[in-house]
């Protein structure tokens, strides 16, 4: 039995079938998007709509993608199983949610001291990165884009400080993907909650803290109502890449120019909801620290712990050829931008900020 033929035939199989098939209808192709978001979730769901919007706006009425939030049609993590198995016509989400499916999907959302996103983005467009994220998807009856950024994430909300790697020691703590691992190595009792239950898991003490996205996201879910304790800076997500996901079949039937409406689809909101979490961060940093939430840093001890865990991580997936083989292209598309980022950028920002700083 195929893997298609397994999941038609399991309870998300009978659920996935009550779906309204895609359809055509006067010209038009209409198209069914899942996503991992609750509907409104600041910055998440604000990409896939603008990936939606772009492809209606551009496909002048020959294509019409309906959006649908987690739960609308099926749970926040089913969306992958629905769309592989041609239930549903398209997802958008954060791949890390599928590393059950497989650990190299991770590399296409955040991986831990991983790339930033214009290092993402310049190995994805530039690199190997579009042609691995299309083979590993094709695995599993998928044609994938990167289709938004977070930019980097924040380490998260405590309810204590952490003084030392010892504090991970049984702290129930939401974080997805590679990074979750490595915390779990370091002895946290890690959950993967999807981004709509968050805020009550922490309120009710079912977890002890969280990682979500960054201070305008996290302002906007409220957890500065819950703990005022916040570290800026985390390790797991430098960047983190949103994606969209087609049917490949669905998308094998589709025109030439409908595949590439998709495509410009997906790279416009790649960049404009990077820009949309850099722009508002700053402002909502600055409102959250009125409101009486203290900023950190973790110790350098924790930070050594977290590379250490997150190495046992990596190593623990170098038996599968695929995780090795982009792993390996990720790390050198990872050096050779940083190297010149480094000289130039980084050098340009610190002397800006002096030179600004003595005007």
């Amino acid at each position: 039995m195929d893997r298609r033929t397994f999941i038609k035939g399991t309870a998300l199989g009978a659920t996935a079938s009550a779906l309204a098939a895609p359809a055509i209808a006067q010209g038009t192709v209409k198209l069914v998007m899942v996503t991992s978001w609750g509907r409104g979730l600041a910055g998440v769901f604000d990409a896939a709509q603008k990936v939606a919007d772009n492809i209606n706006a551009m496909s002048d009425g020959s294509i019409e993608v309906e959006v649908k939030a987690a739960g609308e049609l099926v749970g926040a993590f089913e969306v992958f199983d629905a769309v592989s198995a041609g239930q549903a016509d398209m997802y958008h989400a954060a791949d890390y949610y599928f590393i059950s499916q497989h650990p190299a999907f991770a590399f296409f959302t955040g991986v831990p001291f991983g790339m930033t996103a214009t290092e993402l983005n310049n190995w994805y467009y530039h690199g190997t990165g579009m042609q691995r994220h299309h083979e590993l998807g094709e695995i599993f009856n998928l044609r994938s884009f990167l289709a938004g950024n977070t930019g980097s994430q924040a380490g998260g909300w405590f309810r204590q400080e952490i003084n030392g790697p010892e504090d991970f020691q049984g702290l129930k703590f939401r974080m997805p993907g590679l990074g979750g691992k490595a915390l779990s190595v370091m002895g946290a009792s890690v959950q993967n909650l999807p981004g709509a239950e968050v805020y009550q898991a922490l309120a009710n003490g079912s977890i002890d803290g969280t990682e979500w996205i960054g201070p305008w996201a996290d302002e906007k879910a409220g957890f500065q109502e819950i703990t005022k304790t916040y570290y800026a800076a985390g390790f797991h997500e430098p960047s983190a890449g949103l994606s969209l996901a087609v049917n490949l079949e669905k998308f094998n039937s589709l025109s030439a120019q409908h595949q590439a409406m998709i495509e410009v689809a997906c790279g416009h909101a790649n960049v404009w909801n990077l820009s949309q979490y850099l722009y508002n961060n700053g402002a909502a940093l600055q409102r959250l620290q009125s409101d009486g939430v203290t900023v950190l840093e973790f110790p350098e001890s924790v930070w050594d712990a977290f590379g250490a865990a997150s190495q046992t991580v990596y190593d623990e997936n170098m038996d599968d050829e695929i995780f090795r083989t982009i792993y390996e292209e990720f790390i050198a598309a990872m050096n050779d931008s940083s190297g010149w980022i480094t000289q130039s950028i980084s050098a340009y920002r610190r002397q800006r900020d002096r030179v600004l700083s003595a005007a």
